[in-house]
């Protein structure tokens, strides 16, 4: 029990020194006698608004939404001749967002796998199975006759990664 009140007393006269560093650093630069009461309200009132169930569910991160979407095979044509890769794996399109999926309008983010060119080595092509890059792009999905479409427009390259085997 005695650690606890030990902990209590360390915190209160923290905040005591606290304040009166406050009050005499505000007597100091405005040269003029301190708002104890303006200054305490500052402080409740900034605290009281970092604290908001508002800024706090800014601060905490939300797993995204995955969403089906239904022109997967145009959004890989759009995504493969944006980023410059010879293919897109369509089966390994991945649609997030973190808006809430009954809007209208909704800013997703779309993964896929993408297939390098094929190599060609002493007159031998090889052409490979396995994915060489990861694409993220972002764009905005509507909702159109029930189904949910990604403008094809929208997409904008996010990144190309080169993944390494």
């Amino acid at each position: 029990m005695s650690k606890v009140l030990r902990i209590l007393l360390v915190i209160v006269l923290f905040i005591i020194f606290f304040e009166v560093g406050l009050f005499s650093s505000y007597t100091i630069v405005t040269a003029e006698v301190p708002d104890v009461k303006g200054l305490i309200d500052m402080q409740v009132s900034y605290i009281t608004n970092l604290f908001s169930p508002q800024n706090v569910n800014e601060v905490l991160i939300k797993d995204p939404t995955n969403i089906n979407i239904s022109n997967k095979k145009d959004v890989a044509l759009k995504m493969e001749e944006l980023s410059n890769v010879d293919g897109i794996n369509v089966g390994s399109l991945n649609v997030t967002t973190y808006d809430d999926p009954k809007n209208d309008k909704i800013n997703v983010t779309i993964e896929a796998l993408g297939y390098a060119s094929p190599n060609s080595t002493s007159g031998q092509i090889v052409i490979s199975q396995e994915p060489a890059y990861k694409v993220i792009f972002k764009g905005v999905a509507l909702h159109k006759n029930g189904e949910l479409i990604v403008n094809i427009s929208s997409l904008k390259v996010d990144s190309v990664l080169k993944l390494y085997k």
